[in-house]
């Protein structure tokens, strides 16, 4: 009982202090809404499709929506590290035709809430570094990585609703 009760402490504690959080620049302060409208939105999304679909594709050289939710939940974190943060980091995708949906949502959230927690916690001088983007070789800012990291899941959110309209099922309506 009293380990239950220390642990329920614990855990209301870490929710009052990520509420009571507050991003450290301008910037952040500005992009936070954004961020979380579409973590919002990509999750409806991922939580609109039944899970006996997730292995539906459109074409043989598309990926599942599984895959595209996978997807998703892998690069927000992996390009946050690396054009946002810096970070030397190596691709490691997981294999989500293994991954029941449960699964793929908890790692659609928790890829959201390292770049949430990103966002909170970044400094100016961070975010006015520059950052070469491996596909494009533009140089931007690592404050501008933020939008792409955003773009590149949008992308992959707008094709996996497309697979949810494929199979007569109604999206999550879209309401930024």
């Amino acid at each position: 009982m009293k380990n239950s009760l220390i642990l329920i402490l614990m855990i209301l504690s870490l929710g009052t202090r990520a509420q009571d959080q507050t991003p450290k620049t301008a910037f952040t302060k500005m992009y936070l809404p954004v961020w979380l409208e579409a973590r919002k939105h990509c999750l409806e999304v991922a939580n609109a499709m039944p899970e006996e679909l997730y292995g539906y594709k459109p074409t043989e050289v598309s990926k599942t929506f599984a895959e595209q939710m996978v997807h998703i939940a892998y690069t927000v974190e992996l390009l946050t590290q690396r054009y946002v943060q810096g970070m030397n980091v190596e691709p490691n995708v997981p294999d989500a035709g293994q991954m029941t949906k449960a699964e793929i949502i908890n790692m659609l959230e928790a890829g959201f809430d390292y770049v949430t927690q990103v966002i909170y916690t970044i400094e100016q001088p961070q975010l006015d570094e520059t950052t070469v983007m491996y596909h494009s070789g533009n140089t931007v800012s690592r404050a501008f990585a933020f939008f792409y990291v955003q773009d590149h899941m949008a992308n992959h959110r707008a094709k996996a609703n497309l697979y949810i309209r494929m199979n007569n099922i109604q999206p999550p309506e879209y309401t930024w």
